[in-house]
């Protein structure tokens, strides 16, 4: 249609649309796609949104953040980063702070680093304001290769995008390519961005981020997936001052505000103890790694609830079409990556359905199924 504005084009959700066409004919899947906890939202928070919303805390929040959680954000992150210049605001959900960051900072034709595979919504993103992604190929074992990033930065290069713990893959960079990369990106005047949306899921060593290493380290954070609040669209933002003056002017004429019911709510989650649900977590990884590694080519994850197995044959979309005609929902690796070789699964999911995912994994490793 000739109304459709060309930008649109930067977006293709034909390849997830074509998994769940073929999942939605499926009874009682084994579902292993969804990336979003599987345990419900602690009690202490329910609590504290119900408690907004019958005591009225039902209009706009100030577009920076209501004060309850803004201030004590303020003051966990002065706590952890010593930094004369870093302020902190409160957006409609992690993919909202991504939005903003990326209009705040890439000019059209400037170059957006990212490393491949990647977060399905940042590439489209890039593209959406004009820039130019260099993608960084980070196969067969997901590291990040400081020569190569370098290599890669141009005179046109604004921005690198760092996803750790990451989605896809579940690996997490180790405190050399952290702090390697932060070095790297001060060197050249580079703004990096850290997705750390999955920090609180890390299973074999201490989360460490950018910003411990590069004062001028853009985090984008939330609570969807640490406290199982995907849907209630509370993320946040810290940064330099300016960056963030510049998201909040922008938030006002976009998303106006996180829902303020949610925002004390978040509040009262920085209180409550994760670390349950977290070692639950680590389990399940050990679980689905120990159960698919001897018939999988599979790095294993350090963090977030993702594993992205190579698979056994045939491309990534064939191997999951021929899942799905199995009962079993995964997604191609082709939607995170320019390589159709892998395919992603969420262990967010209970025990009984993670063991039948990979006793089915297993049974489908020797090769497809033909007829007669």
């Amino acid at each position: 249609m000739s109304w459709i504005a060309d930008r649109t084009a930067a977006f293709d959700s034909s390849g997830i649309r074509k998994v769940f066409d073929l999942a939605s004919q499926l009874e009682n899947p084994v579902n292993l796609s969804i990336g979003q906890p599987d345990f419900d939202v602690p009690l202490p928070i329910r609590e504290a949104l119900i408690e907004a919303v019958q005591s009225g805390k039902n209009g706009y929040a100030l577009t920076q953040g209501m004060p309850v959680l803004k201030e004590a954000l303020q003051g966990r992150i002065a706590a952890d980063y010593d930094h004369a210049d870093r302020d902190v605001f409160v957006c409609s959900g992690t993919s909202g702070g991504l939005v903003l960051a990326l209009f705040s900072l890439v000019n059209p034709g400037e170059e957006v680093i990212l490393f491949d595979p990647f977060f399905v919504m940042y590439q489209p993103l890039v593209k959406l304001v004009g820039g130019q992604p260099v993608l960084i190929d980070t196969y067969p074992d997901f590291r990040i290769d400081l020569n190569r990033v370098e290599e890669a930065i141009s005179p046109r290069t604004k921005l690198i995008l760092l996803n750790s713990p990451a989605n896809p893959t579940g690996v997490t960079a180790n405190p050399e390519e952290i702090r390697g990369l932060a070095e790297l990106a001060e060197r050249h005047d580079v703004a990096l961005l850290s997705d750390e949306i999955y920090r609180h899921f890390c299973y074999d060593e201490p989360f460490v981020s950018p910003a411990s290493f590069n004062e001028r380290t853009i985090v984008i954070d939330g609570f969807s997936k640490s406290y199982a609040m995907t849907g209630w669209r509370v993320g946040f933002v810290h940064g330099p001052a300016e960056i963030i003056d510049t998201m909040v002017k922008l938030q006002q004429y976009s998303f106006v505000c996180a829902p303020q019911p949610a925002q004390w709510a978040a509040a009262a989650a920085l209180d409550v103890d994760v670390r349950g649900p977290i070692a639950d977590y680590r389990r399940k990884r050990d679980l689905v790694y120990d159960g698919l590694r001897d018939r999988y080519d599979l790095t294993r994850p350090g963090g977030a609830f993702y594993a992205f197995p190579k698979a056994p044959w045939g491309t990534g979309t064939e191997f999951v079409e021929a899942a799905i005609a199995q009962n079993l929902l995964i997604i191609p690796g082709n939607i995170f990556s320019r390589h159709d070789t892998h395919f992603r699964l969420s262990y967010a999911a209970g025990d009984d359905v993670i063991e039948r995912g990979i006793e089915l994994l297993n049974a489908m490793a020797g090769g497809p199924r033909t007829n007669g």
